[in-house]
């Protein structure tokens, strides 16, 4: 098969836009449930149920679409997950009913589990592997955007029409990247494969080229959560006012998002090695966690930067690494299993940190998660010099 030559920025721009989609649908929501529905402030289990169900989703369905992707091609699930998306948003700005939120939720983590394997899938589809960096930084830059605008630019909606409003905004902005990812994505055909046994599977996704990378992805991913989710808490308890933590999280999605790039096209351009940026990347986000410990502003801006810095490297890096070591007609299967990583860290980073606080102080939970995050680097090369 002839290496595919760079894609035009026409063709990517719609592939960035689902990345964007599917993180301000995440974390715009989240963020502004409770401030949408007053009742379920009062009812912090659903609430909680909400909260898991796009992610929970996710977990069950990327590697489920990620296969799919590579038996139909990865254009279809795209244009199908984004349509889904809207017609799952659609549904709740329609009905306007707090009891369809659930189904509206799970109905845009579904979907967004097919777009978002599909869309990273093609990244690599459509660039020969030496551009492979860049168009992973550029993919992480704008999905990194979305995170940081989900919460603020959500929080406008639900103010100015509320959750109604924000629903029917996610349905219009994923109708309109369907329609333009359908007028300006090329099909890419599926690629003929051989059978893959259950046996064949579980070497590939146990093999270090795929463990490091994911492993690497799941801590960085874990690391982020908790520095959005408890820099804040920090803040509050040395009295800083919220505008200073809310800076301090905006500073450190900045600097993932601003990060990526640069940490792309540097592994392009020769100037860096994925296994030592990576390495690099594990070590700067644990200086980050640990710099959390802290007290004052000074810890919290520290750690939002480091934190913000070190997963920026990781991120391109590891999903370009894991696109060189994957056969191109197992490439959506093997981004569905990445996601899931994510996903786990997504989830683990917190649970972890806050175990350990709730048993001690949140000193600890950070210390916990430093240790554990700085330690993968010996532990990885090991298992890479074994291979």
């Amino acid at each position: 098969m002839s290496e595919p030559t760079t894609a035009p920025a026409r063709v990517m721009w719609p592939l960035y836009a689902a990345g964007f989609t599917t993180a301000f649908g995440a974390h715009g929501i989240a963020a502004n449930l409770g401030a949408g529905d007053h009742e379920l402030m009062r009812s912090v289990l659903y609430l909680g149920v909400l909260l898991a169900l796009y992610d929970g989703a996710e977990v069950i369905l990327k590697p489920v679409f990620g296969t799919l992707a590579d038996k139909v091609g990865a254009r279809p699930v795209l244009l199908g997950g984004l349509i889904g998306f809207a017609a799952a948003s659609a549904v709740f700005a329609v009905v306007r009913d707090p009891g369809w939120l659930w189904a509206a939720r799970l109905g845009q983590g579904a979907a967004a589990s097919a777009f978002s394997p599909a869309a990273s899938a093609l990244v690599a589809r459509l660039n020969p592997a030496a551009k492979h960096g860049r168009a992973y930084g550029s993919y992480g830059f704008y999905k990194s955007i979305g995170y940081t605008a989900g919460p603020l630019l959500g929080g406008v909606l639900v103010w100015a029409g509320g959750l109604a409003l924000l629903f029917t905004v996610l349905a219009a902005l994923a109708a309109v990247v369907a329609g333009w990812a359908a007028v300006a994505v090329p099909a890419v055909p599926p690629l003929p494969k051989s059978r893959q046994t259950v046996l064949g599977l579980v070497r590939r996704l146990t093999d270090a080229a795929f463990v490091r990378p994911v492993a690497a992805l799941a801590a960085a991913t874990a690391a982020l959560s908790v520095g959005v989710g408890f820099l804040p808490l920090s803040g509050a308890a040395a009295e800083l006012p919220p505008v200073a933590t809310g800076a301090a999280v905006s500073v450190l999605a900045l600097c993932a998002a601003v990060t990526q790039p640069w940490a792309g096209r540097a592994l392009d351009a020769g100037r860096l090695r994925a296994g030592t940026g990576i390495a690099a990347g594990l070590l700067i986000t644990g200086c980050g966690v640990a710099a959390a410990m802290l007290p004052g502003l000074g810890g919290v801006l520290v750690a939002a930067v480091l934190i913000g810095c070190g997963t920026g490297l990781i991120t391109p890096l590891g999903f370009a690494a894991l696109a060189s070591a994957t056969p191109p007609e197992r490439l959506g299967q093997t981004m569905g299993t990445a996601e899931l990583g994510r996903e786990l860290g997504d989830a683990g980073g917190p649970l972890l940190v806050a175990s350990i606080a709730a048993a001690a102080t949140l000193t600890w939970g950070y210390a916990a998660l430093a240790v554990v995050t700085v330690l993968l680097v010996p532990v990885l090369a090991v298992r890479r010099a074994a291979r």
